[in-house]
């Protein structure tokens, strides 16, 4: 067989460019990639002699991975490209080779491969006698074919243009659950005022509240035609971007066709018309005059174009609505489907779409075993999106009482909790692709569409098991959080110095600000001070032992300057952790009024502490006398006859800003032998080796202690830290530098007594024969003060 070596070459070229880009960085020197990259991605002009093919594909691989660093989470979504992905990509190569073929050889081959990929897709998804239109915006298919219905519906739109609009009004009408700025494109894009666009509500009490209501349809378009309206097309769901579901496209269809209307269907559920058992309402799209197709998501292909089926026998309208194109490079936009479809094959395509299926059907049969998770589903036997989301429980109580709306927003609530269940879901479960969704009635919810996501993924049923046991996880500690958010805001409420801030979008226990008692500063000072000590708070906080999050809240959160408190378990003592908030914020508050007054209190201490100083110094030259200072003298003096000064040592006090005497500590000593006061039992109480703080005792099968308050805590650090002097007892000696001695004659002068040697265990010897033989020759006793 013989093969043409351009399109050999460009295989193999395609194979060595897709190892480039998805081998990562370098094993050899992983920084050489940022290196270069730091170097190629500064504009600069281009290369005089060029660059080779794997720099290049190099450039495009750091581009491609400029973000990622060690730092980055590790559960970004990352599509699977196999070997039906190549195909996929290989087919743009080809199309841009097979471009440059002569006319003629182009012409044949573009039609064959439109022809094909027609044929196929009209016969999988069971749309008979069905043209294609490929495009990559998956709303362009929609806009041409309502320039076809405008240019079929007014004959002289091709010769008069927009002026013949003015005769009659184009109506378009869509569902109020179709996608977000769909109708405002298709206006925009037509030219066409806003008022040409109708928007169907939902059903409000009879059937789905996802499906466009019917008979307010038909009043609508009656009220319009008697005012001299076109209703032109309508716009129907099979499977609505939110909850999936489907329209009664049978009745739309009939409703379309008794007004002369165009009816056009998307939706994810169109996937399953390619299935041998296919829901009655799904099958009812067969019959529709146009409908739009994603097949790059249902079957994991990129970069595959959009298809558009429509029925229409007038080819010069659609030449002129821009459905068909007389340029052949048009036509190579099938290309890339044509390889990929031939790749998987029939068998293939419908696996794929019936493995997303069975995912839906497994993950919502274990759905209907958990507690407080509710489903919004349509059809419990063949729905291939599952929305769920966390309710709370009605019998649960709580010491605030029932859950069941006891607080204000308690909507908001749900709807933040529900956005954390996801985010973390989408964490723990990476391949589920599990995503967020907005409903009108339900709130947020979370949404699983295989169909979407299972292909490009890999989702697996393994993966489906593991998102329901990372559910059943998170399920209890969504419960705690609810039930604990009451007592939470009554803790805070009891503590003056703490403000309760009302933060419905924090999914977690709540937010509260350390308030200042500082009356005296004004608004901006005191807003400084409330930021600084919040700031300091939570950094303590954070280094706590705890399972508990506390952070500064949602980044472009209304809130400032507070602490949000994260999920919360079973066990959580909330009174001790308000408490544990106060004492560190009282305590934060207070160091930093002692750094603020430092400076005032150590300078007017140094000065009363100079003033002591030289009164000392003149008070011990006229105890010692004259000849004491002199140096031979005095040293002599001093051998033969030692002189004690009375002169008493100075402590200075930074918390009280005072110059105190050293006595009472010195008595304190005597006293206690030196030794540090015993533990208080608030302070010495011990937790268990490897307990948490804020956790109740016995709470949920814990084997957790309480731990002591905070605030007692905080109460004793601050008593070992600033000791109060006390009254020593009578029996207890004390040393003789705090005894006055009084001589029994008021001519003789008073010598000092030499003070007692202690023992280690600070007692003072009284034993009368090591007196006397410590007692210097000559030197006569000292006499004890009376009443002593």
């Amino acid at each position: 067989m013989m093969v043409d070596p351009t399109l050999a070459e460009m295989g193999k070229n395609l194979n060595e460019a897709m190892k480039i880009l998805e081998d990562g960085r370098k094993a050899s020197d992983p920084d050489a990639d940022r290196r270069q990259f730091s170097r190629s991605s500064i504009p600069g002009p281009l290369q005089g002699d060029g660059q080779d093919v794997a720099s290049i594909l190099q450039l495009v691989q750091n581009l491609m991975h400029e973000d990622e660093g060690e730092d980055k989470p590790s559960h970004r979504r990352m599509q699977n490209v196999g070997e039906q992905g190549h195909m996929a990509l290989l087919g743009h190569s080809l199309a841009a080779y097979i471009s440059v073929l002569d006319r003629e050889r182009l012409r044949k081959l573009i039609t064959r491969i439109a022809s094909d990929t027609t044929l196929w897709l009209c016969r999988l998804f069971r749309y008979e006698s069905g043209s294609a239109y490929y495009h990559e915006d998956d709303r362009e298919g929609l806009l041409k074919v309502c320039r076809l219905v405008i240019n079929t519906r007014y004959e002289d739109y091709s010769t008069e243009g927009y002026t013949v609009l003015n005769s009659r009004q184009p109506v378009i009408y869509q569902s109020a659950t179709c996608r977000p700025g769909l109708g405002q494109h298709l206006c925009s894009q037509l030219g066409l005022p806003l008022s040409s666009l109708c928007t169907v509500p939902c059903n409000t009490m009879f059937g789905s509240q996802h499906q466009m209501d019917i008979a307010l349809l038909d009043k609508l378009i009656r009220e319009d035609v008697e005012t001299g309206k076109l209703p032109l097309l309508l716009i129907a769901n099979a499977g609505t971007p939110g909850a999936g579901h489907t329209d009664k496209l049978g009745r739309l269809k009939e409703l379309c066709e008794q007004y002369g209307m165009w009816l056009h269907i998307e939706g994810v559920n169109l996937a399953t018309l390619a299935l041998g058992e296919v829901s009655s309402p799904v099958t009812a799209a067969t019959r529709s005059d146009s409908m739009t197709l994603t097949l790059g998501p249902w079957l994991g292909l990129p970069a595959v174009p959009a298809v558009t089926l429509y029925r229409h026998e007038d080819p010069a309208l659609s030449l002129a609505a821009g459905l068909t194109s007389s340029q052949p490079v048009e036509k190579l936009r099938a290309l890339p489907l044509w390889l990929s479809l031939q790749y998987l094959g029939h068998d293939g395509i419908v696996e794929k779409i019936r493995h997303a299926v069975e995912l839906s059907q497994q993950l919502l049969e274990k759905l209907k075993t958990l507690a407080s998770i509710k489903t919004s589903v349509e059809d419990e036997l063949n729905s291939p999106v599952v929305v769920f989301r966390f309710s709370q429980e009605t019998s649960a109580e709580s010491s605030g009482g029932s859950v069941e709306g006891y607080f204000a927003g308690e909507r908001e609530v749900l709807d933040s909790l529900n956005r954390w269940l996801c985010e973390r879901l989408a964490q723990l479960v990476p391949a589920s692709g599990v995503d967020i969704v907005e409903l009108e009635d339900e709130g947020t919810c979370v949404r699983f569409t295989p169909l979407m996501t299972a292909a490009a993924l890999g989702t697996q049923r393994c993966d489906v098991d593991l998102l329901v046991e990372r559910l059943t996880e998170l399920v209890p500690v969504l419960n705690c959080t609810l039930r604990l958010r009451l007592d939470f805001r009554e803790e805070v409420y009891r503590h003056s110095a703490l403000s309760y801030i009302e933060d419905l979008s924090w999914p977690g226990l709540g937010a509260v600000r350390y308030e200042p008692r500082i009356e005296e500063l004004n608004d901006s000072k005191r807003q400084l001070e409330v930021e600084k000590i919040n700031s300091e708070l939570l950094v303590k906080l954070g280094d706590l032992d705890a399972d508990l999050i506390f952070s500064t809240g949602l980044e472009f959160g209304p809130e400032k300057d507070c602490i949000f408190i994260g999920m919360a378990t079973e066990d959580l003592d909330v009174a001790e952790l308000v408490d544990t908030i106060a004492a560190l914020g009282r305590d934060i508050e207070e160091n930093g009024r002692l750094l603020e007054n430092m400076t005032e209190v150590v300078r007017k201490g140094i000065q009363e502490a100079e003033l002591q100083l030289q009164k000392d110094n003149q008070d011990k030259l006229m105890e010692e006398g004259v000849l004491r200072q002199i140096p031979l003298v005095g040293s002599m003096l001093n051998w033969f006859s030692p002189f004690q000064s009375t002169v008493k040592g100075r402590t200075f006090n930074l918390a009280a800003g005072s110059l105190d005497s050293t006595e009472p500590i010195y008595s304190m000593k005597a006293q206690t032998g030196g030794l540090a006061s015993p533990e208080t039992p608030t302070s010495s109480a011990k937790r268990l080796p490897g307990q948490r703080l804020f956790r109740r005792e016995g709470a949920g099968g814990s084997d957790s202690h309480s731990e002591t308050s905070s605030v007692g805590q905080a109460e004793d650090l601050s008593r070992e830290r600033f000791p109060q002097p006390t009254t020593p007892n009578p029996p207890s000696p004390v040393p003789d530098e705090a005894v006055s001695v009084a001589p029994e004659n008021p001519e003789t002068p008073q010598v000092p007594a030499k003070p007692e040697p202690t023992q280690e265990n600070g007692e003072v010897g009284t034993q009368e024969g090591e007196e006397e033989e410590r007692r210097p020759e000559g030197q006569e006793a000292p006499v004890e003060e009376t009443g002593r």
